[in-house]
């Protein structure tokens, strides 16, 4: 029977609905077993096309996220693995790929530490393998900034490509394994844990934190990458390749044999027409300036929930990339918050509301977060601006000053 499904279409179309049987219950080894029956091998793009199928018919990412990890168990089989082709060292795909190496090395460590504190008679025995997990552990948290690179450069570029779906499944399973990271490292942190507990800790979380990770590095390298090479151009890669530092690497430092393409956009060209304002006029240069020297972070989403600006003040509170201008702000959030975003452009596009405030500890910092309705001079919505500010400083100020004083010598240029 498996030479019918012979062409492109026919494979996705059984894909989804073998897939779909999964997600009414029916039991994997059935499902792989049909997979293997019908469809002898299929690739990266096929699998992407049918999640995205999946989501565009009404299934909830969730519910495809929920049951991501089984696709890939009963896919493995029928996946062609592509040899990757070589790329120059220092290219966004060979920084992935061997940081991901470099994750596959922590991981092995980390089992180890943890099957070691699972043999221990005592906890003097387990001392020295708990010490190894931390370490390990320690050092798998590095994968955030892999991560963000990936859900704000590539999965930016995959949309401009039309691959939608796909990306919010990943990034929302990229959220699960920081909060398995998070829960393990707070666990490991406690003190006076029995050696039971350590065990108990090390079959549960442990053992599916490393997992999740391992799975990802699966995911990426046999179908994200991959997906990525067939859709992006070399301005897509350059503009990565600029944008990846703001995001920091994991594990390993990038290469410097790439060498990307001039953009079709030279940064730096000057301007100098004035901006006429109704309260005065300003140069492009004065204005960028302002917006550098202001103490809050500035983002503007238009009337059609774009990213139309953001500004790059010295120490910007959340990273920003380039990358992101023009794309769906509800794309730049992670799964779990998008309801919430969605709720505030639509009670300030409903006019409902026009101001919505958040606060949260960051980073030993606390950070005021507010959203504003902006309006043009007929009351119409034009979008939202994102206000970010450190106010750290400004909860503990008490009692007065009047007098001049700087709190920190500066170094300028007065010419």
């Amino acid at each position: 029977m498996s030479e019918l499904i012979d062409n492109r279409t026919q494979r996705v179309r059984t894909l989804k609905e073998i897939i779909q049987r999964l997600h009414k219950g029916e039991a994997p080894d059935a499902v792989r077993g049909s997979l293997r029956q019908l469809v002898r091998e299929t690739d990266y793009s096929e699998i992407a096309e049918m999640e995205q199928q999946l989501i565009d018919e009404g299934m909830p990412v969730a519910e495809v996220m929920g049951m991501c990890d089984l696709h890939s168990q009963v896919t493995r089989e029928i996946l062609v693995q592509l040899q990757p082709a070589p790329l120059a060292a220092g290219h966004p795909v060979e920084t992935m790929r061997r940081e991901n190496a470099a994750l596959v090395k922590v991981l092995e460590r980390l089992n180890r530490a943890m099957t070691a504190v699972q043999d221990a008679t005592s906890e003097q025995d387990a001392a020295g393998p708990v010490m190894e997990w931390r370490q390990a552990l320690n050092e798998l948290q590095d994968v955030d900034k892999h991560y963000q690179r990936k859900e704000h450069l590539f999965f930016t570029c995959l949309e401009r490509h039309q691959v939608m779906g796909p990306p919010k499944v990943m990034w929302g399973k990229d959220d699960e394994v920081r909060e398995l990271l998070k829960d393990l490292s707070a666990a490991l942190r406690e003190r006076d844990t029995s050696l039971g507990e350590l065990k108990l800790l090390a079959a549960t979380t442990g053992v599916a934190a490393a997992a999740a990770v391992q799975e990802m590095i699966y995911k990426e390298e046999q179908i994200l990458l991959p997906l990525c090479q067939g859709k992006f151009t070399a301005q897509d890669w350059g503009e990565i390749w600029a944008s990846s530092p703001r995001y920091g690497w994991c594990l390993v430092e990038p290469g410097q044999d790439y060498n990307p393409p001039e953009g079709p956009v030279k940064e730096g060209a000057a301007q100098l027409d004035g901006i006429a304002l109704p309260t005065g006029t300003l140069t492009l240069e004065q204005l960028r300036a302002i917006f550098e020297a202001l103490p809050v972070d500035l983002t503007f989403v238009d009337a059609d929930d774009r990213v139309a600006f953001f500004s790059e003040g010295k120490s910007r509170l959340f990273s920003r990339s380039k990358a992101i201008i023009g794309r769906k702000v509800q794309n730049c959030h992670p799964p779990r918050s998008v309801d919430i975003v969605e709720r505030i452009l639509a009670d300030f596009r409903g006019g409902r509301q026009s101001v919505a405030e958040f606060w949260i500890p960051f980073h030993g910092q606390f950070v005021h977060i507010r959203y504003f309705a902006v309006r043009d001079s007929g009351g119409r919505y034009a979008g939202t601006l994102e206000v970010t500010q450190d106010v750290t400083k400004i909860r503990a100020l008490e009692g007065q000053r009047r007098l001049l004083e700087y709190d920190e010598p500066v170094t300028a240029r007065t010419e």
